[in-house]
C-alpha cells in the first residue's frame, strides 16, 4: 500500500463517516441526553464494533450474509429493534423527575453507552458487506495482506473516533447552553427522537 493510497483511504473514510447515519445519530443522542463522557464511551463502543465487523469481513462472514437473505434480514431487524428500544427507554427516562440520587445513578450507568455503541455497530450486516467491497480497493494483493488490513483498521478507527467526537462535542456544547430542567427534558426527548428516527431510517432501507 502506497502513501497516496493510504491518504485516499483517509479521505474516503472521512466522507463516509461525515454522512449522518445511525451511529452518528446515536452518538449525538448520547451527547444531548447524557453528556460528553457517555458520548465518548458510545464512540468507543462503535469503534470496537467496527473493528469486529472488519475482522468478520476479512474471514468471509460478509459473503455468507450476502448469499443468505434470511440471515441478513435477521441481523438488520435486530439492529432496527435495538435502536427503537433505546429511543423508547430514553422517552421513559425523560418522563421521570430526576432526584440527585437518580442523577448520580445516571452517571454510573453511562457505561451502558459503550454497549449501545457496540451493539448498534455490530448489528449492521450492511457494514460487513460494505467493508468486503470497500477495503480491498485500497489493498495491494502483492503486499502483506495482514499488515495492510491492520493499517486500514487502525486508520478507520481513528477517523471514525475523531469525526464522531466532533459531532458529540457540538451536541454536548449545545446541551450546556440550556441548563434548566425543562430544557434538559427537551434534549432528552430530542435524543430519543434521534434514536427512533435512526431505527426508522434503517427500516426504510430494508428490502
Amino acid at each position: 500500500m502506497s502513501f497516496d493510497v493510504w491518504l485516499a483511504f483517509i479521505v474516503a473514510s472521512s466522507i463516509l463517516t461525515l454522512i449522518p447515519g445511525p451511529c452518528v445519530l446515536l452518538v449525538v443522542s448520547q451527547a444531548l441526553t447524557r453528556g460528553m463522557s457517555s458520548a465518548l464511551l458510545c464512540i468507543l463502543g462503535d469503534i470496537v464494533g467496527g473493528v469486529v465487523l472488519m475482522v468478520l469481513s476479512l474471514v468471509g462472514v460478509g459473503a455468507i450474509l450476502a448469499t443468505s437473505a434470511t440471515l441478513f434480514s435477521l441481523f438488520k431487524w435486530l439492529g432496527i429493534i435495538y435502536m427503537a428500544y433505546l429511543g423508547l427507554c430514553q422517552i421513559i427516562e425523560a418522563r421521570k423527575s430526576k432526584s440527585e440520587d437518580e442523577k448520580l445513578d445516571t452517571k454510573v450507568s453511562t457505561l451502558s453507552s459503550f454497549n449501545a455503541g457496540f451493539l448498534a455497530s455490530l448489528l449492521n450486516p450492511k457494514a460487513i458487506i460494505f467493508y468486503m467491497a470497500f477495503l480491498p480497493q485500497f489493498m495491494d494483493p502483492k503486499s502483506d495482506t495482514l499488515l495492510q488490513f491492520s493499517i486500514l483498521i487502525i486508520t478507520s478507527s481513528m477517523v471514525v473516533g475523531v469525526i464522531l467526537a466532533c459531532y458529540a462535542l457540538i451536541a454536548a456544547r449545545t446541551r450546556k447552553i440550556f441548563q434548566s430542567e425543562r430544557s434538559k427534558k427537551y434534549f432528552d426527548y430530542s435524543g430519543a427522537s434521534f434514536l427512533i428516527g435512526s431505527s426508522v431510517f434503517m427500516a426504510s432501507t430494508t428490502k
